[in-house]
């Protein structure tokens, strides 16, 4: 089975994918997805449905869908394509800062208009993503093809035919990318989606997936959000990933930015379309699966550790972020070998 085959990937499963979509192409998930998607569209136009959200993504535009909740995206009526890089992942709790002031409905992020001249390097880090997906410590991953170009090495570009083979494909088969004619008489890329597989691997992925959050997030602007309401949002999603287990409450967080508890709730819900303390509560889930993962603390310590006042309410709150109890997660993340 191919990562393609996998319409509703496990919640520990990280998978990497680039995708040139015609017409008729179309996702749908009734019970949503396990893990978390990010979809990032270099050319053509997708439409996305999460919750009761809904929203075009054409060139330039950075749309990360949370777990959990029913999603439905395809080629935008109307548009020829829809080329895209995807990845299904889980989140690191100080990702929470950069992606607060671009929420939407049913945990929906939309990371609209970033930067043209960004936008080589953000091709780049997922270029890097796709081949670091494979890396184990007796190989070296060839050298993305932007990194190639800036070298004098001649690499085939949209235009030209040719294929590329590399390593093995999550399906066993070899990844390639092959010159194929696209809906507009160029030829497209196709990319074979990569498993993660490993610790070392899954870490290299996630470094290059927050190299494009970071990207994205500091060169784009929230639509219709002034610039006073996102910096007092921004400090306090700043504040709250840095101190996850800290007493955290409506009026402590408001008294941080100088406004009354039912001010600054509003303002919050209003920017980041979620409460305060549904996103002290995400921030303490996403650090208490940060030590799950890398530290040997027992689940009752995690939960203490992250701000749970139970490892009962902990497990209950983490099953909903993540899918799986906290034990199940640990297990399945933290293999007993590469």
């Amino acid at each position: 089975m191919t990562a393609e085959d996998m319409s509703v990937p496990a919640a520990e499963l990280m998978i990497v994918g680039h995708y040139d979509r015609v017409p008729g192409y179309a996702t749908r998930r009734p019970g949503g997805s396990p893990s978390w998607l990010l979809l990032w569209t270099e050319a053509g136009a997708g439409a996305v449905e999460q919750g009761g959200a809904a929203f075009a993504v054409g060139e330039g535009d950075l749309a990360v869908l949370r777990s959990g909740v029913a999603q439905h995206y395809r080629v935008r009526p109307g548009a020829g394509r829809w080329r895209f890089w995807w990845v299904h992942f889980q989140p690191r709790a100080s990702w929470a800062a950069w992606l607060g002031p671009y929420a939407r409905e049913g945990g929906c992020h939309l990371v609209a208009g970033v930067p043209r001249a960004v936008h080589p390097r953000i091709d780049l880090a997922f270029q890097r993503a796709l081949q670091d997906a494979r890396w184990t410590p007796d190989t070296t991953p060839a050298a993305p093809a932007g990194d190639l170009a800036e070298a004098g090495v001649s690499v085939p570009s949209d235009g030209d035919a040719g294929v590329a083979r590399g390593s093995a494909g999550p399906d066993g088969g070899a990844g390639e990318v092959r010159g194929s004619a696209g809906p507009d008489g160029r030829a497209g890329e196709v990319r074979v989606p990569a498993v993660v597989v490993g610790r070392a691997a899954r870490e290299l992925v996630l470094g290059a997936v927050e190299e494009v959050l970071v990207l994205a997030t500091a060169s784009a602007r929230p639509e219709g959000k002034g610039e006073e309401g996102d910096e007092r949002v921004r400090r306090v999603l700043a504040r709250i990933a840095a101190e996850p287990g800290a007493p955290h409450s409506v009026a402590s967080l408001a008294r941080t930015v100088a406004l009354s508890p039912s001010r600054f709730a509003h303002l919050f819900a209003e920017e980041t379309g979620q409460t305060p303390m549904q996103a002290v509560r995400r921030a303490r889930v996403r650090h208490a699966a940060s030590l799950l993962e890398v530290t040997d603390m027992d689940v009752g310590q995690v939960a203490a550790a992250s701000g749970f006042v139970s490892p009962f309410h902990f497990s209950r709150a983490f099953r909903r972020e993540y899918g799986l109890p906290p034990r199940d997660y640990r297990a399945r993340l933290r293999p007993i070998t590469d």
